[in-house]
């Protein structure tokens, strides 16, 4: 069963050109990558006993980036050591997401292809991550069943998303959509945003326990993201642990 939704995948495919602009249509993703790395550092740094060397943090890791669009995510933890695939249902991200790590010497895999479509069996992870990716799919805990299969036991999986609160719906949908334009219109169906205790079930019906959430809050002053442990209302993190 895919976890594909085809009109989302076009919404995004008519700005995957620009995924490496920094002002464009993905502002918003890069502003927070800083903050979700350093949550995804420290997790790892914490389970798998890493230096704390940020170039070292996740050294000879297999980490699997599901819905990599242009790479953003891909490219600094593969300068932290990792080898690192990254994978989208949309064809011209990964083509940029190539191109550019080309341009900067990075030895990263990517593949246009969902995550049902990767065999358990050649594929396995010591980490994943799936970043602002299952409000955009068809039958999100399928999809997280799909990531989990790919996972080693005792891997780590982190998940971010926006939460469906009336918070999330002024400031994540109406806010950044209509009044800010920090996203292009269209971009998010706050009805398919997901509270954190859904994705919790999700995990505990794959032989998977969540490890620690944060939410992620825009600080308005100083344009930028910080995690906030104390306010999941908008966007949160988590890790989570594939149990052996």
């Amino acid at each position: 069963m895919t976890s594909v939704n085809t009109q989302e995948i076009s919404h995004f495919q008519k700005d995957s050109a620009h995924w490496w602009d920094e002002s464009g249509p993905f502002a918003p993703l890069h502003k927070m990558n800083p903050t979700r790395l350093q949550f995804i550092r420290d997790e790892i740094i914490s389970h798998y006993e890493k230096p704390s060397d940020t170039l070292k943090a996740a050294q000879n890791l297999k980490i699997l980036d599901v819905g990599c669009g242009g790479g953003i995510l891909c490219e600094p933890l593969a300068r932290m050591g990792a080898h690192v695939t990254g994978i989208d249902a949309d064809s011209q991200a990964i083509k940029v997401a190539r191109n550019h790590a080309t341009e900067y010497g990075l030895d990263i895999t990517y593949l246009n292809e969902p995550v049902e479509s990767l065999n358990p069996k050649t594929h396995h992870y010591d980490v994943i991550t799936a970043l602002e990716i299952i409000e955009h799919v068809d039958s999100p805990d399928i999809f997280v069943k799909n990531c989990l299969n790919l996972l080693k036991p005792n891997g780590l999986f982190f998940l971010s998303t926006l939460n469906r609160t009336p918070q999330s719906f002024l400031i994540g949908k109406v806010a950044a959509e209509y009044i800010v334009r920090a996203v292009p219109m269209g971009t998010h169906t706050w009805a398919k945003f997901l509270k954190p205790h859904e994705i919790t079930h999700f995990l505990d019906e794959n032989n998977a326990s969540l490890k620690s959430i944060t939410g992620i809050k825009y600080n308005l002053l100083e344009e930028s993201f910080k995690l906030n442990y104390k306010d999941l209302n908008i966007n949160y993190i988590l890790s989570a642990i594939k149990k052996g």
